[in-house]
């Protein structure tokens, strides 16, 4: 098997451990297969629940169409590979590795992503507590320096990609990292909260102003779930 193959299939397998795994029915969305294939995860809240900072139709598209893309394109990748394993072509499977890293991260991302908003009369907004707003004090030296940081980062994001608050399992800090169109964060890190930065989770709301969209969804933010995800990393 090429050495590609070999990164891309790992590193989306730790994606996927670090993602959780799979709940009971009615718990949070999370990334869940069925018989070996990947399923779009149901959100704990309606479409038009965290407006007027993310509309309806955004959450919408971005869950229904968007997502459902990527897992669509994960099945079909993971299937190909299956075929071609079974048949001895490496060659082949090994050509399929991109998609699977960019239609398994989407999945991966965005099942995260959905568990990081919560309507803001339901737990979504105001800051983090506890364990979590200790290690931001300690890392980032306020919580309004962390989000500035995060805000900046995602401003610096050429084209499509995310920005992701991420906790180092070796050193035990937290920090900031961006990863470009739908790569998953993997090696030494843990995603604890993940921003979409795609046109599609803004563009039809923002327009051109994506400033205000990433100012606006952290009212939205379920830090009960973000600190949930930073004690158990």
């Amino acid at each position: 098997m090429s050495s590609t193959l070999l990164r891309t299939v790992p590193a989306l397998r730790g994606a996927l451990r670090a993602s959780g795994a799979p709940k009971a029915a009615g718990a949070m969305a999370t990334t869940s297969f069925v018989r070996g294939k990947a399923t779009l995860p149901d959100l704990p809240y309606d479409y038009g629940a965290l407006e007027p900072h993310i509309s309806g139709k955004i959450m919408e598209l971005h869950h229904a169409k968007h997502h459902q893309t990527y897992v669509n394109g994960l099945n079909s990748a993971l299937q190909t590979i299956g075929d071609a394993e079974s048949k001895g072509d490496f060659t082949k499977a090994a050509t399929v590795a991109p998609l699977l890293n960019f239609h398994g991260g989407g999945h991966i991302n965005h099942s995260l992503f959905w568990e990081n908003l919560a309507p803001a009369s339901r737990e979504g907004g105001g800051e983090p507590d506890g364990a979590l707003k200790k290690a931001i004090d300690s890392d980032f030296g306020s919580f309004d320096t962390f989000r500035s940081q995060m805000n900046t980062a995602l401003a610096g994001i050429q084209g499509s990609g995310w920005a992701w608050l991420v906790k180092d399992k070796s050193a035990g800090t937290l920090g900031l990292v961006t990863r470009a169109n739908q790569d998953p964060v993997s090696g030494p890190y843990v995603p604890l909260m993940g921003i979409d930065a795609w046109e599609h989770a803004y563009y039809l709301q923002y327009e051109n102003r994506k400033a205000e969209y990433f100012d606006a969804i952290w009212n939205v933010v379920n830090w009960k779930t973000v600190a949930s995800r930073f004690e158990k990393a």
